[in-house]
């Protein structure tokens, strides 16, 4: 072989394993199992309040990749929680009030129906009612967010493995007098109406059911104590429990961050946005042991207006002024505000949450980050 060859023969060589090299980086790493969590009216401010009232470091200090989404519904500068959620768990933009239908209220799939069709196990969490418009949005469909009873039986319905929040009264005291609890039974959940239990004693059941309040569950600062945090590890539990069949979706809401909004009460938010930062600590747990969970933490929407603004204060001789080195939580509404909502993600297709972008795409970013697809 002359020298000349020799040189050719090196170089594509070489060439080869570069382009290999690329290929190999190029494919990126498909994540198994995800964790959405929602903050209901959790903006920038109620997530620096953690910043500067939590006791220990907050969660969301964990992440790495963070973005921003546009929240408006299809018809609505502002949007509620109906069409917000709607957004994340059906890639749509839709009307205020819309659970799981599109803007001219034909139904549209949810993540929950797509992902069951690929025996991937599903729950939802909310510290409201199970029926309310967050949680209802991935797994029922409404023209309207206050069609409670209806949105119950959608429950019933539903491939859903795991739920855990409140509204029992929606499936026992019903108009139709309906007992849906039986219902749930046929379809082989195991039901608690008292407390979350332990791993060890729901273990044995195909689909578990934690319904802990004839409508919502009280605020954590008026005794719910660690019931999101705890049904947060308890649910990832149980939807990983199998071997064979250990992959699946939850989604997780902290409600009443929302309602200390709404409420204008700075303490009522903060405690639980605390609350909510803990319940995403559990999920962080997980998937930094297990290694294929993207986890991604986001908001339906902001609401209040909220602002850490400088404590105002007055001088002996009565003169006002504002104290920066104390922080008092101010409100600029009662209602929803249209301001972009942070995004936090970890784990295997975590990079593709970075960025502005509208709230549609956290759906089609999770189809794309796990290789779920929307075939029947």
């Amino acid at each position: 072989m002359t020298y000349k060859n020799i040189i050719y023969l090196v170089l594509f060589v070489t060439l080869f394993s570069c382009k290999s090299q690329i290929a190999k980086e190029e494919v990126p790493p498909k994540a198994k199992n995800v964790i959405l969590l929602i903050g209901d009216g959790t903006g920038l401010s109620q997530i620096s309040s953690a910043f500067y009232f939590k006791k220990t470091r907050p969660n969301y200090a964990r992440f790495k990749h963070i973005g921003l989404i546009s929240t408006s519904s299809s018809r609505e500068d502002i949007t509620d929680s109906a069409a917000g959620a709607t957004a994340f768990a059906s890639g749509v933009k839709t009307y205020n009030g819309a659970v799981g239908v599109a803007d001219d209220s034909t139904k549209v799939k949810t993540l929950v129906e797509i992902v069951s069709l690929q025996h991937i196990k599903t729950g939802v969490i909310s510290t409201s009612s199970i029926q309310h418009a967050t949680p209802a949005a991935f797994y029922a469909h409404a023209i309207n967010r206050g069609l409670y009873e209806d949105i119950a039986a959608d429950m019933v319905d539903s491939d859903i493995d795991f739920f855990a929040g409140g509204g029992i009264k929606f499936f026992n005291k019903r108009k139709d007098e309906k007992n849906l609890l039986e219902a749930l039974k046929v379809k082989g959940f195991g039901i608690d109406t008292t407390a979350l239990g332990k791993f060890s004693g729901i273990k044995q059941h195909q689909k578990m059911a934690y319904l802990l309040a004839e409508n919502h569950l009280e605020p954590v600062a008026k005794g719910r104590g660690d019931f999101l945090p705890q049904a947060t590890e308890l649910g990832i539990q149980f939807l990983n429990k199998d071997a064979d069949n250990s992959n699946f979706f939850v989604m997780v809401e902290g409600s009443q961050i929302d309602w200390g909004g709404h409420a204008n009460d700075a303490d009522y938010l903060i405690s639980e946005l605390i609350d909510f930062d803990d319940a995403v600590g559990k999920a962080l747990d997980f998937a930094e042991k297990d290694g294929n969970t993207l986890v991604i933490v986001t908001a339906d929407h902001e609401t209040g207006g909220f602002t850490l603004a400088s404590t105002k204060k007055e001088t002996e001789d009565g003169k006002s002024y504002n104290d920066y080195n104390e922080i008092t939580g101010t409100f600029s509404t009662n209602g929803h505000s249209a301001t972009l909502i942070p995004v936090f993600a970890y784990g295997p297709g975590s990079e593709a949450f970075s960025g502005v972008y509208e709230n549609t795409e956290i759906f089609h970013k999770i189809l794309e980050a796990t290789h779920w697809n929307t075939k029947k």
